[in-house]
Parts: C-alpha cells; sequence; structure tokens
C-alpha cells in the first residue's frame, strides 16, 4: 500500500510544483541543474561524480548538484514534482507511474545506466537457498517496503512457474537488510547486485547462493537516467549536455574505474576504495550487458522495451498501457560513436 501511494501520486497533486524552469541560455553563466541519485553515494554511480570532479559538467556549461536518494523508485516523483530536473530511476516503476497519470509523461528516461537490472536475491546456503529459484519456497525474504526488486519478484515467479506468494516476504530498511541476513533472521534477502558487496564483506561468499533475476529469463532495463518533460520540452540541449558530459565519464570509467573512486571518496571520504571499486566491477557487468555492444551505452532495444511495458502492465495489474516512446526519448543520446565501453 505505501508504493501504491507512493506512485500514485496524481498529475493534479504534482503539476502545481512542476512550474517551468528558467535555464540560463549563452554566455560564461552556469545553468543551475539538481540531479537526484537512486540510492547513497557509492561505486555503483561513481562515473557521475568523476565528471562533477574532473568538470565536465562545467565544460557543458551546467553547475550539476548531485544528492543522495530514496531509492530507484521514489526518483520518479521527486522529478515529476520538479524538485530534481533530472535522476537516476527505475524503469517498470516509471512505466506504472505513467499508466497511473495518462496523457503528457512528466518523466521520461534518456539514457539506459543499466543495461539489464540488477535484481537479484541472496540467500544463505545454510537455509537451504540455492540456485534454483524453488529453493525459496517456504523461506523469509527481507526487503523493503518501497523498492524495485521486490516489485519485479512476480515476474521471475512467472517464468518459474511458481507461485508469487512462494515465500514470506519481512518487510525490512535497506540499512538493516545485511543485519537481518547475518543475523539468520531471514532466509534470504532482495539486493542490487552491486548493492550486496557490504554483505559480501560481512559473510563469505561460498556461504551464499546469488539468484540473478536475469537467470530466470527476465530481460528487464534498470534505472535510468531520468528527466522531467518540462525540462526536455524546454531545453533539451541542457538533457543533451548533461548526457554528454556523464556518458564521458561512463567510458572512461570503463577503461579505468580507479580515478572516479577517488573523486567518489572526495564527496564521501568514508567510503573504501577495494569496496567500492569491487562494486563498480559488478555495476559494470549491468551497465555495459550485451545488448550494448550493438547499440552503444545509454540506448535501449524497443522491442525489449516493448516486452518490458507489457509485463509490467500485465503483473501489476495497470489499466493503461503507455506507449514506449513516452517512456524513453533516445533524441538527445551522444552520438553512438561515443557510446562505447571501452575496457583495458
Amino acid at each position: 500500500m505505501q508504493r501504491r501511494l507512493f506512485l500514485g501520486a496524481s498529475a493534479a497533486t504534482l503539476l502545481p510544483l512542476a512550474a517551468p524552469a528558467v535555464f540560463a541560455q549563452g554566455g560564461s553563466k552556469l545553468t543551475p541543474l539538481k540531479f537526484t541519485l537512486d540510492f547513497r553515494i557509492n561505486g555503483q554511480t561513481a562515473p557521475f561524480f568523476l565528471a562533477h570532479s574532473k568538470g565536465y559538467y562545467r565544460d557543458e556549461g551546467l553547475d550539476v548538484t548531485i544528492d543522495t536518494g530514496a531509492g530507484s523508485v521514489a526518483s520518479i516523483t521527486r522529478i515529476a514534482s520538479g524538485v530534481y530536473q533530472m535522476g537516476l530511476g527505475d524503469i517498470s516503476s516509471l512505466v506504472e507511474f505513467n499508466a497511473q497519470n495518462p496523457g503528457t509523461p512528466m518523466v521520461q528516461a534518456v539514457y539506459q545506466y543499466y543495461n539489464r537490472a540488477p535484481f537479484v536475491i541472496i540467500g544463505r546456503k545454510d537455509r537451504g537457498v540455492t540456485t534454483d529459484f524453488k529453493s525459496l519456497a517456504g523461506k523469509k525474504v527481507a526487503a523493503a517496503a518501497v523498492e524495485s526488486t521486490r516489485r519485479a519478484w512476480p515476474m521471475v515467479a512467472r517464468k518459474q512457474g511458481m507461485r508469487s506468494d512462494a515465500f514470506q516476504w519481512q518487510t525490512t530498511d535497506f540499512s538493516a537488510r545485511d543485519n537481518v541476513m547475518v543475523r539468520g533472521d531471514v532466509d534470504a534477502a532482495t539486493y542490487f547486485h552491486d548493492s550486496a558487496i557490504s554483505l559480501f564483506a560481512r559473510m563469505k561468499p561460498e556461504e551464499l547462493s546469488v539468484l540473478k533475476y536475469a537467470d530466470a529469463g527476465v530481460n528487464l532495463y534498470g534505472n535510468a537516467i531520468l528527466a522531467s518533460s518540462n525540462l526536455i520540452a524546454q531545453n533539451p540541449r541542457l538533457v543533451a549536455a548533461f548526457l554528454r558530459a556523464t556518458n564521458r565519464a561512463i567510458v572512461e570509467t570503463f577503461a579505468n574505474p580507479a580515478p572516479s573512486i577517488a573523486a567518489l571518496r572526495q564527496r564521501e571520504p568514508i567510503l573504501d576504495e577495494r569496496m567500492e571499486l569491487e562494486r563498480w566491477g559488478v555495476t559494470a557487468q549491468y551497465v555495459g550487458a550485451a545488448d550494448t555492444r550493438s547499440h552503444g551505452l545509454g540506448d535501449i532495444n524497443k522491442l525489449t522495451l516493448e516486452l518490458q511495458v507489457d509485463e509490467v502492465v500485465e503483473v501489476f495489474g495497470l489499466k493503461v498501457k503507455p506507449a514506449s516512446d513516452a517512456i524513453f526519448n533516445t533524441s538527445m543520446l551522444p552520438l553512438r560513436s561515443e557510446r562505447t565501453p571501452l575496457k583495458t
């Protein structure tokens, strides 16, 4: 219910806050832009901090503020409300939001960050959890109340021929998830795969089973860079400028992640360099998934997105099916030649 109320905010509720923003044009004055992350600051989003630290946003005439997020779902309403112009948010949740607020979309995806959603359930082997999803039957699984991995579970259940209520959910705050796993209060927990690095630091990998949604045949796009439709309509060049700077940093991070982690630690000195490098190594598998070899970073396969829209509408029981073009706007992507994930 909490998430339904959260994503179910009506257009009428949000529009008064989404007044058109006026951005500077020309001259040397930098244009302010507020960007919300999906979660806390860590190696998952290191390229954004490289772009900030190395002045790539300033080179594009932007004064970018990067704030922590409250989950990949919350970013959508933050942008729709006009509090932020851009951010990272979940594609499936964007489909749901647009279905619940039909008409001209208030938020669109403009750059696909996670080319595949890094959704996983991680289970304790000593509780009988294996890499077979059916081993979760009858178990207790921790997940946050408002969380995209939890919401996508029925899609996996359908693919696996399981009931969506095959196990018991235990609602747990993000910050407590590792603790309940380590203590054994639950048998398994949902994670973004790269978010689980903190758990791997506390439990031996051989003690855990990682069940990837992608391995179950659930091909979902994950978090994307989102932009308010007002901003896209009024100043598409600003959006394109942000994407150029960010894409430049993403490509460089693939080639050598160390400078990006160093930039990240300028913002959060408490972060452990080795752990965040390890985290980026997992993130990179999803950002640079196989599809990017054909269409490059940031882009999508339209058929894959359409199939995702169909599945979200059916599984979530939505009354309106948004058009894929209303979900994703590719017109501001950098050139294809600039979107190749180079690796050393």
